[in-house]
């Protein structure tokens, strides 16, 4: 038992080095692209400025647009998690309007009312890679969607076509959620659009579950 737990202990520090490391190599990373561009920036700039090797930096990032897109995979694991552990009684897109209204209230980066969003938008705006990276980070989380909207549906949760609940559900908040960062771009203090960004949030999904809910059954 004793050398169960030394070695959940030596893996639980394993695994807070590694997410240390990734996140002070993102941090470098964002910090330099903020500073000269994602463009002009190497990923050996980037090792060099963490003080790793450049395997290092893509044994964490595959892609250079990872170093500064890196919340892809946090965006899928919030909008899965959302759905897969609702609870009891609520429907997916009930538990994902909740989720994206907390992100929003935290001030989350994903949920676009955050100081840095101006900023992070100019880098990816000023970049072909990253904006085409972004596209594929939408499609990534919107295929991710469509998985456990699938799982509910087979549940008999009243998504008819999970693929387009999915695709419908990432549209609706991509509008939203660019609306802010373009209000934040063009000036817009953060703390002015929380009602805003929380009214056109709920406004999205009313019309959503509206949209993709069941008709009535025209049996007697």
């Amino acid at each position: 038992m004793a050398e169960q737990r030394q070695a959940a202990a030596r893996e639980s520090l394993r695994a807070r080095k590694k997410r240390e490391t990734r996140q002070r190599i993102s941090d470098v990373a964002t910090a330099l692209f903020a500073e000269r561009g994602f463009d002009a920036v190497t990923v050996s700039e980037v090792a060099r400025a963490a003080d790793v090797s450049a395997m290092t930096v893509f044994n964490h990032f595959p892609r250079k647009e990872d170093l500064f897109l890196d919340r892809i995979p946090e965006a899928v694991e919030l909008v899965t998690g959302a759905v897969r552990d609702r609870s009891p009684g609520e429907t997916p897109l009930a538990a994902l309007r909740r989720t994206l209204l907390r992100l929003a209230d935290e001030g989350h980066p994903l949920g676009a009312l955050h100081e840095s969003g101006p900023r992070f938008a100019r880098v990816v705006l000023d970049s072909a890679a990253l904006r085409a990276r972004a596209r594929e980070g939408v499609e990534e989380v919107e295929t991710a969607l469509a998985g456990v909207l699938r799982e509910a549906a087979e549940e008999e949760t009243g998504e008819p076509d999970p693929r387009l609940t999915a695709a419908l559900a990432v549209a609706a908040y991509r509008t939203v959620f660019t609306g802010t960062v373009a209000r934040l771009l063009a000036g817009a203090h953060v703390s002015d659009l929380a009602d805003g960004h929380r009214a056109r949030l709920h406004a999205a999904f009313d019309a959503l579950e509206r949209a993709v809910s069941r008709p009535p059954s025209l049996n007697p």
